[in-house]
């Protein structure tokens, strides 16, 4: 009699426990971790950046995909690089490619073509400074990272005194525009490339594939502490 008194009291007792139990269980588990934020480096350049006669997976950004892999970062790098490119023609191109991509980071490389051409530097320069200020305009947070570049023939050796003047010159324009724009500054692109046949592709013009993992190392070396920075600064 007692039994079955209780009987539907120890069910009930039971039934709670059960339910308690598996309630902590499930409050217990740790919550899954939102994905981390994947961001833009906008590769903006020339023949230089596209990888001329290469195939894309070897090309400088594309290499520093792979040190951002390598390194745990959350970054995406978008080579923007169209060969023959001009300062010029990259004004026009830029309101395109924006467009397509938010940059966090913006890596310029242009005005090696302008050089080719016997361009002004006083015009290369303006050119510059207006792609820089078209990003600045549309993403006022992103980061720029200049990239220096050097005239690629040293003509005074043949008394072209002249020729000399504009590559010093051209040479000069890129630091002081870096300054100005408070922006992280690669001294130039093919240190430790240029004028080496073994690092280049027969032309001479471009770097092969060793010549890139060097080119990738000059970019990387400035390139990281702005990424990390980036991160920490909360952008």
């Amino acid at each position: 009699m007692i039994y079955r008194v209780l009987l539907p009291f120890l069910l009930a007792l039971f039934s709670l426990s059960c339910s308690s139990d598996g309630s902590a269980a499930r409050t217990s588990e740790p919550a899954a971790l939102p994905p981390p934020v994947m961001r833009n480096i906008v590769f903006f350049g020339n023949s230089l950046t596209a990888g001329y006669g290469l195939p894309p997976q070897q090309s400088f950004p594309s290499l520093i995909q792979q040190k951002i892999d390598s390194a745990g970062l959350s970054w995406q790098c978008i080579n923007a690089g169209v060969s023959g490119e001009t300062t010029a023609g990259g004004l026009q191109r830029l309101p395109t490619v924006l467009a397509k991509r938010r940059p966090d980071v913006f890596v310029l490389e242009l005005g090696a073509n302008d050089g080719l051409r016997g361009i002004p530097v006083r015009e290369t320069t303006q050119n510059l400074q207006r792609i820089m200020d078209g990003v600045h305009k549309q993403y006022p947070q992103a980061e720029i990272v200049l990239v220096g570049m050097e005239f690629p023939f040293d003509l005074s050796a043949f008394g072209e005194h002249r020729y000399a003047r504009y590559a010093d010159e051209f040479k000069a324009q890129f630091r002081p525009l870096a300054e100005k724009n408070r922006a992280a500054f690669v001294p130039f692109l093919l240190q430790g490339v240029l004028g080496r046949p073994e690092l280049n592709l027969p032309d001479r013009a471009h770097p092969n594939a060793a010549g890139y993992r060097i080119v990738a190392d000059n970019v990387w070396q400035v390139l990281e502490p702005v990424l990390r920075n980036y991160n920490v600064a909360g952008n």
